[in-house]
């Protein structure tokens, strides 16, 4: 029996387990999906050979970029992001995928987006593979982060002297909002935004989260990471089947 499963840590809200379980019985194949949850991500590869018949795993928060020294080899668009959120492991082999890049940009074909200039919050992996798609689409964009390391990253406090009319496109890409946190929100100045605005939010429990519902709220575009989620698994599920 093939093994597939998700590497992270605090798994308790994953999505990926029901996904593929429903997903290998509807298609009735032997495989099971199971949760790899380490505090250490270490423990993960000191143990990866007891994992009988593993063929692959999706990889989550916080971890998508702490996985690439323990692959050998990553695929291109993993390289040009620096995250990984597939592994496909062939014959001893870990090969690194990013299939958050094909997830984020069917959101932007549903949205038909026609964006300038976007708002990337956080700076994290899911945040390197937005950028990725944006650059594709020559959108502009400007990172976000409430600690950031570089000049060119703006801090939360910075974006009530800039002109978020500028930004029409918002992306949460934090874990903010995320059950069971829900109360949480990125702390961007909602009471500007208009029904120009487009945000989009990478978190996808609850459904609508505080981001969402505060730009709603403002007349504003939105719309939550499901979509997202659903087609980078399905891709993740042609990677480990294409051989």
């Amino acid at each position: 029996m093939k093994t597939y499963g998700l590497l992270g840590f605090q798994l308790s809200h994953s999505f990926s387990k029901k996904f593929f379980t429903d997903f290998f019985t509807e298609n009735k194949l032997p495989y099971q999906y199971q949760l790899f949850e380490f505090s250490r991500i270490e423990d993960f590869f000191e143990n990866i050979k007891s994992v009988r018949g593993l063929a692959g795993f999706n990889v989550t928060v916080p971890y998508k970029e702490k996985v690439i020294p323990f692959l050998d080899k990553l695929s291109p668009e993993a390289q040009a992001v620096g995250a990984v959120n597939c592994v496909k492991f062939v014959d001893g082999i870990l090969t690194g995928y990013n299939t958050d890049i094909y997830g984020f940009e069917k959101i932007l074909e549903l949205l038909r987006i026609k964006k300038k200039h976007a708002l990337i919050l956080g700076t994290g992996g899911a945040a390197k593979a937005v950028s990725y798609v944006l650059a594709k689409k020559e959108i502009k964009c400007q990172f976000v982060s409430q600690n950031p390391k570089q000049q060119d990253v703006f801090s939360y406090e910075d974006l009530w002297n800039e002109n978020i009319l500028s930004y029409s496109l918002i992306i949460n890409t934090t874990p903010l909002g995320m059950y069971p946190k829900t109360e949480d929100f990125p702390k961007i100045p909602y009471q500007r935004l208009t029904p120009k605005h487009t945000l989009i939010d990478l978190v996808y429990n609850p459904v609508k989260t505080e981001f969402l519902f505060r730009g709603e709220q403002q007349g504003t575009t939105i719309i939550n990471g499901m979509i997202m989620l659903e087609n980078q698994a399905l891709k993740s599920w042609e990677i480990w089947e294409n051989s």
